[in-house]
């Protein structure tokens, strides 16, 4: 089953999210000290910055299909310890990076033959000009191999598909690695070590036990239903930590609350869940879902009209695809009533990433109990198209079939969004506030945990210094630019006077307009990289101590692409670094570590305390990558006759 586009070639042009600082890296270092230039605040001293990405193993095909969001998670971190006592007061920064040990991985290291990935490339599946042939054996040769890898012989069998390298996130004592094709998998810190799969209820690699089954609940489809939300939610006041789950078939959501075991112990002292595979009433088809919203009081689930279902093929359709002519849904309903929710329809549009959502409520001068919700109000990166999701594969968009309303046309922009839901009046579903907080690209938002799920007054992210997203899209898409809004003034001033609802910006200035403005408090504020140097979603520590919700650090890794050859692949020696920014001028690099490599141009991170690292759970295992030993020499004709079976089909699918 070897497929002809996935031998190299010398003719084609390197794949851009294979080449350059996107091109995977496969050398990984335990804790190495770095060097710094600036000083490090002691904010940041006993704590770990820790960012996810995709990094494919199997890299040897370049000519395949790839896409930005494929590939085995790795893990790359930065801790700052405290230099030890006798040596010059400051902190010692130390490097690491891990590749996350799941299933896919370690079978893909321990089988000899495996060439590219296992699992089929989004590119593939989301490719209009991919066949029904060629999806059809790409998802072939992957069930082949998971079979394979539980029969004799097999040095890791593949129990779950997910690759974890899209987040990372900290609840009830475990740092957890999630992708929505499966549940999350613990990780140690501040090493990077790989514990196990975490249900919902207990985790491997722990001395823990709990009755019933966890995510996904029992059944033939308990495989698809524990598949879990990359962006799960922990409420920073009580600590829940709240998820969905999407899957193939009906009702298609199902939605988790899983209570830490601080709060609510069994007797095996394990953390029970008020709700767990809840079924969210009202989602007709299976969707690309790959965030949602979540308040103190209600949950926001987004019915997008971008459509990811294995059935689509049998009409014609990739298995990925957008109907711009469809409407988008939100689902909002009371945080432990998902029979409730109630759908809000609005014109089609894409979003990956929520930035934050809050309650407006009757009266805040009374007890939060007393309190009662009228509208939920959401920030979120509203894109106007799906073609982030056929670029990021180097992939041209396909042209709508159907054609749009003129009314309804808009321009390709990925936008800060603002939301309100009203709650007022049970017979009308009404978005009462609908439009953009500026005109500028933003993406990868980000704010300060402790104020989540609140009214937050800032909000952190990427942008680009093109006039437009649309621009940016038409390559790999780098930011250059690291941007501070100032949601609660912008939304304040649209409210007094609103821009057109959806096409509306509050602020129409461009990237170039606002680094020129000389306002001391401009609700929007950019940090702009210098020339040919990259940044990455960034992370805010808080200042200990500090006055204002935005005095503190923003943490992002940074690339220097004068660093790149002629022929666009990384010297050998490249490396990147970590820049801790002034947040609240956005105008200060206050400190540099030079990191040992480069880290390669990736998704989400997260900071962690050095309380949430001391506060870790007792680990039992590890997994590692020790193999099996196979006995051959002494083994069975009969063995030995299917070990080489075994390694012809192996070699035919790799």
């Amino acid at each position: 089953m070897t497929d002809p586009s996935c031998q190299p070639t010398s003719k084609r042009l390197p794949h851009p999210y294979l080449s350059g600082n996107f091109a995977p890296i496969h050398h990984v270092q335990p804790l190495t000290p770095c060097p710094v230039t600036g000083t490090i605040p002691t904010d940041l001293a006993g704590g770990e910055y820790v960012r996810n990405g995709g990094n494919p193993v199997a890299n040897e095909a370049l000519g395949r299909d790839a896409h930005w969001f494929d590939g085995d998670g790795m893990l790359t971190g930065v801790v700052f310890n405290l230099k030890p006592s006798g040596e010059k007061v400051g902190i010692q920064p130390q490097f690491v990076n891990q590749y996350i040990l799941t299933d896919v991985y370690l079978s893909t290291i321990t089988s000899p033959f495996i060439k590219t990935p296992i699992l089929p490339s989004i590119a593939t599946l989301v490719n209009p000009l991919s066949s029904l042939l060629t999806i059809t054996l790409r998802i072939l040769r992957t069930l082949l191999l998971v079979f394979l890898s539980h029969l004799p012989g097999s040095k890791q069998a593949i129990t779950r598909i997910s690759v974890a390298n899209t987040a990372i996130l900290y609840h009830d004592g475990r740092a957890l690695a999630t992708c929505e094709s499966g549940p999350p998998m613990r990780v140690a810190l501040p090493g990077l070590e790989t514990v196990g799969w975490f249900n919902g209820k207990t985790c491997e690699g722990e001395h823990s036990y709990a009755a019933g089954p966890g995510f996904g609940g029992k059944g033939p489809l308990s495989f698809f239903r524990e598949w879990t939300t990359a962006h799960p939610r922990v409420d920073p006041q009580n600590k829940e930590l709240l998820s969905y789950h999407s899957t193939f078939a009906p009702p298609y959501v199902h939605y988790s609350i899983v209570t830490p075991s601080a709060l609510h112990f069994h007797q095996d002292g394990v953390g029970s869940s008020k709700f767990f595979n809840s079924p969210v009433p009202g989602i007709a088809s299976a969707k690309m879902m790959h965030d949602f919203g979540v308040s103190r009081s209600h949950t926001v689930i987004m019915d997008l009209p971008l459509s990811l279902d294995p059935l689509n093929l049998s009409r014609n359709k990739p298995v990925v695809a957008y109907d711009p002519t469809a409407r988008s849904r939100f689902g909002v309903f009371p945080r432990y009533e998902p029979e409730r929710v109630r759908w809000f329809e609005t014109r089609a549009c894409c979003i990956f990433h929520t930035a934050n959502t809050w309650d407006s409520t009757t009266d805040e001068d009374l007890p939060s109990k007393a309190q009662q919700a009228v509208s939920v109000n959401m920030l979120a990166c509203r894109l106007t198209s799906a073609s982030l999701v056929f670029s990021a594969g180097a992939i041209a968009a396909p042209v709508p079939t159907t054609s749009v309303p003129a009314h309804e046309r808009e321009e390709e922009q990925c936008r800060l969004y603002y939301y309100q839901f009203s709650l007022e009046h049970d017979a009308s579903n009404m978005i009462r506030h609908q439009w953009a907080l500026s005109a500028i690209p933003f993406e990868f938002p980000s704010l300060r945990d402790s104020v989540s799920m609140s009214a937050a007054k800032y909000i952190y992210g990427c942008s680009v210094s093109d006039s437009s997203f649309g621009a940016a899209l038409g390559r790999a898409v780098k930011m250059n630019s690291l941007v501070k809004v100032d949601a609660e003034t912008l939304i304040a001033r649209g409210k007094r006077s609103p821009p057109d609802p959806i096409s509306g910006c509050v602020d129409i200035r461009n990237v170039s307009e606002i680094l020129h403005s000389q306002e001391y408090n401009d609700p929007i504020k950019i940090f702009r990289m210098p020339d040919g140097w990259y940044a990455q979603e960034s992370r805010f520590v808080p200042r200990q101590g500090g006055t204002g919700e935005d005095d503190g650090w923003l943490l992002s890794y940074v690339f220097d692409e004068s660093q790149l050859q002629e022929d666009g692949e990384c010297r050998p020696d490249a490396h990147s670094e970590l820049w801790i920014i002034d947040a609240k001028s956005m105008s200060e690099v206050v400190a540099k570590v030079q990191l040992p490599q480069r880290v390669p141009y990736g998704l989400h991170g997260t900071w962690f305390s050095q309380q949430d690292i001391q506060d870790q759970r007792p680990v039992v295992s590890m997994r590692s990558i020790a193999r099996k030993q196979q006995k051959e020499a002494s083994a069975s004709p009969f063995w030995q006759a299917w070990m080489a079976v075994r390694r012809s089909i192996e070699f035919r699918l790799a």
